[in-house]
């Protein structure tokens, strides 16, 4: 890419970092970048190598890339990730794992590049067609998408594997050569080696076609998406949940849109027509007083009353135990959960007594009384009362004396662990956790 069309898309005091994987690609965007930022001394550039572990090869790499950038005078940072291939292949899981590590590696206002050029996106479009996606699939990679808090540009994606070789070439660049993009093991591997250059040599702008293909595809999800997002907004509720009866009554197809971008907004992966439907006769037109859930990678969609909840798979807390012998120390709760205080700022509960012992449990069974409240109630009735859907109620913490229940902070006391004077104290849960984790 010539080096003024980077200021088409890059701010002159611009924090970049790149994704360098030690590749050609990714080589040729770190020297341009480099060249770009030495005319626009007010910009930061510095790379990432993901270091996967997957090739004898691996360590090599990374001092490979560790040698360019020092030689480059760019700071350069390894991130080691463990990849788990097991349920949704190798390449997914590498992928999965890559973006999270960059992703977590970037400091705040930092831009991430990465090297995917027309070929790749002709190759994912291709992915994307053998797999039967949509528009919204067939859209393939975009020039400029959101990481989180980051912004995620690929300032090569007009650029052939060829302009680059030949860039490369004439700056005298050295690269690395991943073995495995060799393996037609691999889908896109298959695709490269043996599918696109017959392609390529019967219709030599196939890439160019296909990109153009993908683009169209794109401007027809944004039109989509700018008709639907007032609609899709007035369901989602401020939990992130989906009020689905509307989509009950709406034609299929346009229940289908919102189904799909609201899973999109949740972090999901683009449900095929079959997980729709199952969505449709298995969540949504189940019994009032089922359970409904089904499972989708690592989260599940369950359904409380009228709402539809996009979960992270998260293992059950209900046999944990945790001791508080001082509470003089915060409790630090598992899964993220938060930290638990004792403070002296309101009396609610009682202290207890030499011989009664302070734990957190995360399940409980049996009648309660309440402060406030007049008979028991059965816990199972008390969740449904206080609207805290099942798969919530697992998750918050139960402090108990031995094995009287006395509280759970925000929620209620107890009779026989509230305060009968001013010498009291309170529990104060600071969840400090993400908004996934409030649901």
């Amino acid at each position: 890419m010539p080096l003024p069309a980077f200021d088409a898309m890059l701010q002159p005091d611009a924090a970049l970092v790149v994704a360098f994987s030690g590749g050609l690609d990714s080589t040729v965007l770190l020297h341009q970048l480099r060249g770009w930022q030495q005319q626009h001394p007010e910009s930061h550039l510095r790379a990432l190598h993901v270091h996967h572990g997957l090739s004898p090869n691996a360590d090599c790499w990374a001092a490979h890339c560790l040698s360019v950038c020092e030689q480059w005078q760019l700071p350069c940072e390894v991130l080691h990730v463990t990849v788990d291939g097991r349920e949704n292949g190798i390449e997914a899981a590498a992928r999965t794992a890559r973006y999270q590590a960059l992703s977590a590696a970037l400091l705040p206002g930092e831009v991430l590049l990465t090297a995917q050029h027309l070929d790749d996106q002709c190759e994912t479009f291709m992915l994307a067609l053998k797999r039967g996606s949509g528009p919204a699939g067939l859209a393939a990679m975009p020039a400029a998408r959101a990481l989180g808090s980051h912004q995620l540009l690929r300032p090569l994606l007009n650029q052939s594997r060829l302009s680059l070789e030949a860039y490369a070439r004439t700056h005298q660049l050295v690269w690395i050569e991943d073995e495995s993009n060799q393996d037609l093991r691999y889908d896109r591997n298959f695709l490269r080696q043996r599918l696109l250059p017959a392609l390529y040599q019967r219709w030599p702008h196939f890439a160019e076609a296909t990109a153009r293909s993908a683009a169209l595809c794109s401007e027809q999800e944004q039109l989509l998406d700018e008709l639907l997002t007032g609609q899709l907004n007035e369901l989602i509720q401020p939990d992130g949940s989906l009020h689905f009866p509307p989509l009950m009554v709406m034609s299929e197809l346009r229940a289908n849109a919102l189904l799909r971008r609201w899973i999109a907004g949740q972090g999901g992966r683009m449900p095929s027509r079959e997980a729709l439907k199952r969505i449709r006769d298995e969540v949504m037109a189940s019994r009032e007083d089922a359970q409904p859930k089904l499972r989708f990678g690592q989260a599940e969609l369950r359904r409380y009353r009228q709402q539809l909840y996009w979960l992270p798979l998260r293992s059950s807390l209900r046999a944990t135990e945790l001791a508080w012998p001082d509470l003089s120390q915060p409790l630090v709760l598992p899964q993220n959960l938060g930290t638990l205080h004792a403070s002296q700022a309101q009396s609610l509960l009682r202290y207890p007594q030499p011989d009664e012992q302070v734990s957190v449990r995360f399940h409980a069974q049996g009648h309660v009384h309440l402060v406030g409240r007049q008979g028991g109630r059965e816990m199972k009735k008390l969740w449904q009362e206080l609207q805290i859907p099942p798969w919530q109620r697992e998750r918050l913490p139960l402090i108990f004396y031995n094995q009287t229940l006395i509280c759970v902070p925000n929620l209620f006391v107890t009779h026989a662990g509230a305060a009968v004077d001013q010498q009291g104290w309170q529990i104060v849960w600071d969840r400090a956790c993400s908004a996934g984790e409030q649901q």
